[in-house]
C-alpha cells in the first residue's frame, strides 16, 4: 500500500502536492491542517485521516488527537509531536510510542530515520514556506509487512 504522509499545511495545499501523491490510497496528515478545506482538498487525491497540530483546534470535526492503526501487520501511530513537550526528535517519539512506523509533523523539518525495524518519519511541511526550509510530503510503502519511506520535496 502506498501512503501520501503530510503535515504542516496550515491553510494551503501547494498544487505539487497533487503529482507528488498521485497513486496514494490514503493520506495521513500529521498536524497543523489550518481547516477543513485542507481535508477536503486533499480527498481529491485519497481518503485523508488527520490529527490536530498546536496551531488547530482540538476537536475540530475530522481531527483527532492520534491515530493507531494497522496495515499489513504494521502498526502506525501519528501525531503532531508537540505533545512529547518541546522540539520532538525521534528518540522522544520512540520512547513514547510502541508503533512499528510514527508519524509527526511539528518541526517542518523533513526526517525518514529507522532504529532496528522501526521507522520515524516527518514529511516535513507542504503548507507556506518557513524557517528557509523547502516544502516537502512523504511517500510510505507498506508491503509484506515491511516499510519504506522517501521524502518529496515540492
Amino acid at each position: 500500500m502506498r501512503i501520501g504522509l503530510v503535515s504542516d499545511t496550515h491553510n494551503l495545499v501547494r498544487p505539487e502536492i497533487f503529482p507528488a501523491l498521485e497513486g496514494v490510497e490514503l493520506i495521513l496528515h500529521a498536524g497543523d491542517v489550518g481547516g477543513r478545506a485542507v481535508i477536503d482538498e486533499l480527498s481529491a487525491i485519497a481518503p485523508v485521516r488527520a490529527v490536530y497540530g498546536n496551531t488547530d483546534m482540538a476537536g475540530e470535526p475530522g481531527l483527532q488527537a492520534h491515530l493507531a492503526l494497522v496495515i499489513d501487520g504494521l502498526s502506525i501511530h501519528v501525531s503532531h509531536g508537540h505533545e512529547v513537550g518541546g522540539s520532538p526528535t525521534a528518540e522522544k517519539l520512540l520512547s513514547r510510542y510502541t508503533a512499528d512506523i510514527i508519524v509527526f509533523g511539528h518541526t517542518h523539518q523533513p526526517l525518514v530515520e529507522r532504529s532496528g525495524r522501526r521507522l520515524v518519519i516527518n514529511p516535513g511541511a507542504a503548507g507556506p514556506r518557513r524557517f528557509k526550509l523547502q516544502p516537502s510530503v512523504a511517500l510510505l510503502t507498506v508491503e509484506n509487512a515491511k516499510a519504506e519511506a522517501s521524502i518529496v520535496w515540492l
